[in-house]
């Protein structure tokens, strides 16, 4: 039920916004160019802003928030877990940490049948990477262009994207390949078939190139997510799996961002019938009511460390208010059915509603996803696909659009030239809708704004 709305105490969000400028120092942003806005409530897919506004939560702030916001449940549970142990060093044992460890198990795919928790998803990935490393006895890992693994050393140089770039001194040991992505293929194909076989021979010869004997592992995002949202071609997992046990390589799966409901499924590589070596993730696991990640291992990984010390540790690994918020976000999901909620509003109303929007509307590009997962890809022009921002940055048109969805009551997840739909996998089809009716208004705008730099090109 949805809380009465309350007047906004405007000097108290100048104040907040005040000592954030004064004292806050942002991630990925120019501090002098930020105008943040003050967020002072949330409550099931909307927001609030500190002017009263109530917005549309299409982002779940940064994808993260899979069960929606405040749920009841899980916040008890963490209030609960904190009047009776608030805290306990990692070494110990307790009831929340064993707990969660079951429940992710017996959701991820195959022999994954241990977990490493860690604080979030860079430092998953940074530990999977690791692990696969010592057990190897090899130096280099590969992932692809078109990807984000999070904002620490190894992770950030892990990703393909262009926030790689000042990061990047060359020395990582992290090599970057071309993954399937059929509407801009880098292997000229036109079927998904061809552009899965296409991209499976790019990376067995960049495995070659490179040495099988140097790589430990290859990392991907079950679905890169900011990247893009590009879903793989049927095959492309397996045919991964299958090139890492060719060549004795470790196969890490990322499903940060897709894993806990947000494709409609508890994680993509399970439902392709995929079975990495390690699996990592964060996000979704507790909907970051408290930081929590994880890797998940298999038995080639836990057996090599079964007499052996694992060099790597956390003070806050398996933090109990953060495993308390896992065990009962995943007890909840499963319990109201909501990761078939998100399969179900992605195949009966999003996906048909934008198929719709993508023929009304000459600036939409592609659009493509799954569950509540899905992109809008803007383009200035259908037959060149010209984006209409370049990758990794910004342009008017794209400012336009989330200024318009933002008036509008959508607060909307952007990348580049894309606008990314993903809502709480506890939507209803009345609140998809609802957000899809605005951003059937934004693309309007963008069409026009479109239409207007063609019309001022061509004078």
């Amino acid at each position: 039920m949805t809380l009465p709305p309350s007047a906004p105490d405007a000097r108290a969000t100048a104040r907040t916004y005040e000592l954030d400028r004064r004292h806050v120092f942002h991630s990925w942003s120019a501090q002098a160019e930020l105008d943040p806005m003050v967020i002072t409530r949330a409550e099931g897919c909307y927001v609030w802003d500190g002017e009263g506004n109530r917005l549309l939560d299409f982002s779940s702030q940064l994808v993260n928030t899979n069960i929606g916001h405040q749920h009841p449940y899980v916040v008890e549970a963490i209030a609960h877990q904190a009047r009776t142990l608030a805290t306990v060093a990692p070494q110990h044992a307790n009831d929340q940490r064993s707990q969660a460890a079951r429940l992710i198990c017996e959701r991820a795919p195959g022999d994954l049948d241990r977990v490493f928790f860690t604080n979030g998803g860079a430092d998953a990935n940074e530990h999977a990477v690791r692990m696969a490393r010592l057990t190897t006895g090899r130096p280099k890992v590969l992932s692809r262009y078109r990807s984000y693994h999070g904002g620490t050393q190894t992770a950030i140089n892990l990703t393909g994207d262009p926030r790689r770039w000042p990061n990047d001194n060359g020395d990582s040991g992290v090599v970057h390949f071309f993954g399937p992505y059929l509407y801009r293929s880098h292997f000229d194909a036109a079927t998904e078939v061809e552009e899965c076989r296409r991209a499976l021979a790019h990376l067995e010869q960049v495995v070659e190139l490179e040495g099988p004997q140097t790589v430990a592992a290859i990392l991907l995002e079950a679905v890169p997510g900011t990247a893009g949202i590009m879903l793989p071609p049927p095959g492309y997992l397996a045919g991964v799996r299958e090139l890492c046990d060719k060549y004795g390589i470790v196969f890490i799966v990322d499903e940060v961002m897709t894993g806990f409901g947000r494709t409609g499924a508890w994680f993509v590589c399970d439902d392709e019938g995929v079975v990495p070596d390690l699996l990592t993730f964060a996000k979704g696991v507790n909907s970051g009511y408290v930081p929590l990640g994880g890797v998940v291992l298999g038995d080639r990984i836990a057996d090599h460390f079964a007499h052996r010390p694992y060099p790597g540790g956390l003070t806050y690994s398996g933090h109990p208010l953060a495993c308390a918020a896992a065990a009962a976000a995943i007890t909840v999901m499963e319990r109201d059915g909501i990761v078939d909620n998100a399969r179900r509003i992605g195949t009966e109303v999003i996906g048909p509603e934008l198929a719709r929007l993508a023929r009304e509307h000459p600036s939409v590009g592609e659009v493509r996803g799954r569950g509540v997962f899905w992109a809008v890809e803007l383009v200035t022009d259908r037959n060149t696909r010209q984006p209409v921002a370049p990758s990794g940055g910004s342009s008017p048109v794209m400012a336009e659009a989330v200024r318009t969805a933002k008036k509008l009551g959508l607060l909307p997840f952007t990348n580049s030239n894309r606008i990314h739909l993903v809502p709480p996998c506890t939507i209803t089809e009345s609140e998809a809708r609802e957000g899809l009716g605005i951003l059937d208004e934004v693309l309007s705008r963008v069409d026009a704004l479109v239409q207007g730099t063609r019309e001022d090109s061509a004078r």
